[in-house]
């Protein structure tokens, strides 16, 4: 039997403060996501595979609206439903997204991404070097002011759920228009939750990279 193949994980030295960011709009518009782009489930599910290596070039609003759309966005307007299921329908998980020009957290009612701070928190989103060099790195935050409608012994079983079934649907997307993606479990929710000015209620636990395959500059 092959020996596993294990991936070195060195810890890269990151800023204890984001670098601050000017001119951040309070909101971006996202466009209404194209339902006519990529390749079918199937391919897009054979092509599925973790990335971590990323150009520096940006993703496109198209491809921007359109990936969180797929994450967890609205597909039932008449009753509010969403592409990523939730228990009890309180969708206790948060989708923020870390840009070059600050953090934002996704609506997906108005489908458009609010400013929560103007700084690049980009290194912030994990240990790995290569989280700074993409375009875009999502973080999947626990809300416990919602989460904690639930019974303390399903807690953490109906948001893993969610963050699982969120996370796949971005690598779905991913894998069918042609974009690299890689799943993050090794972070500091501490680091992160105060980069990102988050409350107590509020905890990080999952981060996902997107942007272009390519080697990183």
């Amino acid at each position: 039997m092959n020996d596993l193949h294990r991936f070195p994980y060195e810890i890269v030295p990151a800023p204890t403060v984001p670098t601050s960011v000017t001119g951040s709009p309070d909101i971006i518009d996202l466009p209404s996501p194209d339902l006519g782009d990529g390749a079918s489930l199937m391919v897009a599910l054979a092509r599925r595979r973790t990335t971590r290596e990323f150009s520096q070039a940006s993703l496109s609003p198209q491809q921007l609206g359109d990936l969180l759309w797929a994450a967890n966005g609205i597909n039932r307007a008449d009753t509010g439903g969403r592409t990523a299921p939730s228990a009890r329908g309180v969708h206790e998980i948060d989708i923020y997204a870390a840009l070059p020009e600050g953090v934002y957290r996704y609506d997906p009612m108005s489908h458009e991404l609010r400013l929560k701070r103007a700084v690049d928190a980009r290194n912030l989103t994990g240990y790995q070097d290569f989280v700074g060099d993409a375009p875009l790195d999502l973080v999947y935050v626990v809300n416990h002011f919602r989460a904690d409608q639930f019974p303390a012994e399903q807690r953490d079983t109906f948001a893993g759920v969610a963050i699982g079934a969120i996370s796949q649907n971005v690598s779905l997307y991913c894998a069918a228009v042609g974009l690299a993606c890689v799943v993050r479990g090794w972070l500091n929710p501490r680091l992160l939750a105060g980069a990102m000015s988050l409350n107590e209620s509020e905890i990080p636990v999952l981060a996902q990279t997107i942007g272009h395959a390519g080697a990183t500059v």
